[in-house]
């Protein structure tokens, strides 16, 4: 089976070079219309965003640049605007646009942690509202949020990236559940490769072997008819990253201390796990484990 896009929109933020570039030209290179989005000076496309788009056309393929800034919802909506007046859809978006402000916690400045959060988080909202109305209304969709292992297992000096990474999942997580029914699927991409952002975090080998090339696959996949759905996955070398939970354990109320819960830390936190479909599933699941032990049917 070949993975094509002929006759679908998308939306690349932060595709002015490293893996948004990429993410950008494969879709082109498989018939995609493709918004090159990269925010240069007073508000206009950079000039990496116009390079990007040039090279798309030079292959045959069809772009546009725009220079919206994620964090600021107006100039999203304009984009999304222009976007659909021009092509008349919006089929993909790819939230890929970030910064690093890495420093230890203690010596982080709160402004640099907000501003790592606006853009990751704030502008991917941003650009998911923005495209929102239109893919229900077409009910066809298809969002990738850019998570890290920074978010998902933490990285020294990177509180405010890590948080803001974790955050895709949360966000990811909830717009599976408000968009399955409307034909949109809503994944997360954590990808491991050399770019700009990782400069001096890799070895020259390490590098070698983790090209931003090397990660785009896994979007395109995450961006096709057949893609799944609330997924986590590690791109570069490609693996699934589960959230689970235990089965837990119920205490009594006589039992319920926090001597009790370390006297059975093992047993709560090394029973086998499972995922979770939603928050309710987790209340449900414990009032079950609740009502059983305490001798009643589950209702």
């Amino acid at each position: 089976m070949t993975i094509g896009f002929d006759g679908r929109v998308a939306i690349v933020t932060g595709s002015g070079g490293g893996l948004g570039r990429c993410h950008a030209l494969a879709l082109a290179s498989r018939g995609a219309k493709v918004v090159v989005n990269d925010i240069g000076a007073d508000g206009a496309a950079s000039d990496s965003a116009l390079r990007v788009v040039e090279e798309i056309r030079t292959a045959g393929g069809v772009a546009m640049a725009d220079g919206a800034d994620v964090v600021n919802f107006e100039q999203i909506t304009a984009m999304v605007a222009r976007t659909e007046i021009e092509w008349g859809r919006i089929d993909i978006l790819v939230n890929n646009a970030g910064i690093l402000r890495d420093k230890s916690f203690a010596k982080m400045e709160m402004s640099d942690f907000e501003r790592v959060v606006r853009v990751h988080l704030i502008g991917s909202a941003n650009c998911s509202k923005a495209v929102w109305t239109g893919m229900r209304e077409r009910n066809y969709g298809r969002i990738v949020f850019t998570s890290s292992a920074s978010g998902i297992y933490g990285n020294f000096g990177q509180a405010n990236y890590g948080a803001a990474k974790a955050a895709m999942i949360g966000l990811m997580n909830v717009l599976h559940l408000e968009g399955a029914k409307y034909g949109i699927r809503v994944n997360t991409l954590a990808p491991t490769a050399a770019t700009a952002m990782t400069d001096g975090l890799l070895t020259p080998d390490e590098a070698a072997l983790l090209s931003p090339e090397s990660v785009t696959p896994a979007v395109l996949f995450l961006a096709s008819e057949g893609a799944p759905a609330r997924g986590i996955i590690g791109a570069g070398v490609f693996a699934v990253t589960r959230i689970e939970e235990t089965r837990g354990v119920y205490l009594s109320e006589a039992e319920r201390s926090p001597e009790t819960i370390a006297a059975r830390w093992e047993e709560i936190s090394h029973a086998p796990s499972y995922p979770l479909e939603d928050a309710l599933s987790q209340t449900r699941k414990f009032a079950e484990l609740a009502s059983l032990a305490r001798g009643r049917s589950p209702s």
